[in-house]
C-alpha cells in the first residue's frame, strides 16, 4: 500500500492520501482520542504522540500536532497507523458515528435563503477545501451573517480568515443578496 502525503495552508496539518475510499459519504472531525471512540482509523492516529486532530474525508485523512512536535519526528508512525488500519478491514467510523452531510439544519423564516447557502457550499467552497484537507459546514444563518464551522486543515489555518471573508464571504454576498456577512463559529 503506498500512501501519498501532501502539506495544506496549514503547516501544522498534512492530507494524507491512501489512494482507497476513506468515507463513503461525509466528513468526520476528532479533536481529541475520546472524541474518536467511534473510528478505528482516528484511535490509530491519536496514539501517535504529538497528533491532537483527526480529520476524515472522502478520500483522505487530515492529520494535524501540536506546536512543539515536528512532522519529520511522527510522519512515519502516522503513516504506519494509517497502513496499519487499511490492512485491518475495519470500517473508518463504526456503529451510530456514521457522518452525515456536516450542515446544521435551519428551520424559520430564512430556509430559502439557507438552501442557496448549503447549495453554494456543497458545490463551490467544500470541493475547494477539501483539496487542502478541510472542510466548512454551514451552522447558522441569523440578521444577514453566516455562521461557518471550519474543520480539519481549515480549524487553525493561518489564511483561514482570508479564505473565510475574501473568498467565502465575497461569493455568498455576490450570489445571494441577503447575505451580509461570513463568520467563523467553534463548536
Amino acid at each position: 500500500m503506498f500512501i501519498q502525503t501532501e502539506t495544506t495552508p496549514n503547516p501544522a496539518t498534512l492530507k494524507f492520501l491512501p489512494g482507497l475510499t476513506v468515507l463513503e459519504m461525509g466528513t468526520a472531525d476528532f479533536t481529541n482520542a475520546d472524541a474518536a471512540q467511534t473510528s478505528p482509523l482516528a484511535s490509530r492516529v491519536f496514539r501517535v504522540s504529538g497528533v491532537t486532530g483527526v480529520f476524515l474525508g472522502s478520500d483522505f485523512v487530515t492529520v494535524t500536532k501540536d506546536a512543539a512536535t515536528d512532522w519529520d519526528h511522527i510522519k512515519p508512525a502516522v503513516l504506519g497507523a494509517i497502513m496499519e488500519h487499511f490492512q485491518s478491514g475495519q470500517a473508518a467510523i463504526e456503529g451510530e458515528g456514521a457522518p452525515k452531510s456536516g450542515h446544521a439544519e435551519h428551520t424559520g423564516e430564512d430556509g430559502a435563503i439557507v438552501s442557496q447557502i448549503k447549495e453554494l457550499l456543497d458545490t463551490r467552497v467544500r470541493p475547494a477545501v477539501a483539496q487542502d484537507g478541510g472542510d466548512i459546514t454551514f451552522h447558522g444563518f441569523e440578521r444577514g451573517v453566516v455562521y461557518l464551522h471550519m474543520q480539519g486543515a481549515c480549524a487553525g489555518c493561518p489564511s483561514s480568515t482570508l479564505t473565510l471573508k475574501m473568498g467565502i464571504e465575497n461569493l455568498l454576498r455576490h450570489y445571494i443578496p441577503e447575505v451580509t456577512e461570513v463568520r467563523p463559529v467553534a463548536v
